[in-house]
């Protein structure tokens, strides 16, 4: 099974400033963000990735530049700026305050039926999870056995989460995703398991130590194997 690894951007001027961002260019990092970006080289440690695509967006490229530029990163074997992670295209709901949009008839179908919200001059929900998911597939046809990272936006990650697990569309908002946090599924381009969700805490490295079961599991599962020092 591949491992698949979904890092959301680090906080944002836009988070900062409660404003939907979608597309728009010239999104940094806040302070926060940097430093929760500077923090991930730790938390990311010196991870072997088969491969990285992120999205092009500015702040996606801000969060992982600190881990690209250490020594961490010696081990990764492919990088691409993919098009396909890029954030939900809001249309003209973009560069709004949230506080505001949530006034829109629009946001009480986003929020209870997602598969049929079409933002206005903007992308349909169910082609943003279209595209971000064939991104995973992609990867996955690549190296099946790999272990692979995604940079991309909350709404993003969220969709592809609810695909891998087989949950509709319409019930994806259940799930929060946190900036700078990292989700980690195991994938055999069927069935899903979930292993790491929304978490701010986890060192991935020394989560990615243990040995992968081959098969789904009965019971909960044991924990990760640790090999033995000899």
């Amino acid at each position: 099974m591949a491992r698949i690894i979904l890092l959301r951007h680090a906080h944002s001027i836009a988070n900062e400033s409660g404003i939907l961002a979608g597309q728009l260019p010239g999104i940094s990092l806040s302070k926060k963000g940097s430093q929760q970006a500077i923090a991930l080289v730790d938390r990311i440690g010196k991870v072997s990735f088969d491969s990285i695509r992120m999205s092009p967006m500015q702040r996606c490229q801000e969060t992982l530049a600190p881990w690209l530029e250490s020594s961490h990163s010696n081990g990764l074997k492919k990088f691409i700026l993919d098009e396909k992670l890029i954030e939900m295209n809001y249309g003209s709901w973009s560069g709004k305050k949230l506080n505001s949009l949530a006034k829109q008839p629009l946001w009480k179908i986003i929020q209870k039926t997602p598969s049929k919200v079409e933002f206005p001059q903007g992308e349909r929900m169910t082609a943003m999870q279209k595209r971000a998911v064939a991104s995973i597939e992609e990867a996955v046809l690549e190296k099946s056995k790999g272990t692979h990272l995604f940079v991309s936006h909350g709404d993003v990650i969220k969709a592809m989460v609810a695909s891998l697990l087989k949950m509709k569309l319409d019930n994806f908002q259940s799930l929060v995703i946190d900036p700078a946090s990292i989700t980690m599924l195991e994938y055999d381009g069927d069935s899903a398991r979930l292993i790491l969700f929304n978490d701010n805490l986890t060192h991935l490295e020394g989560s990615l130590s243990g040995s992968r079961p081959k098969k789904m599991l009965l019971g909960g599962g044991a924990g990760a194997v640790r090999r033995k020092k000899k």
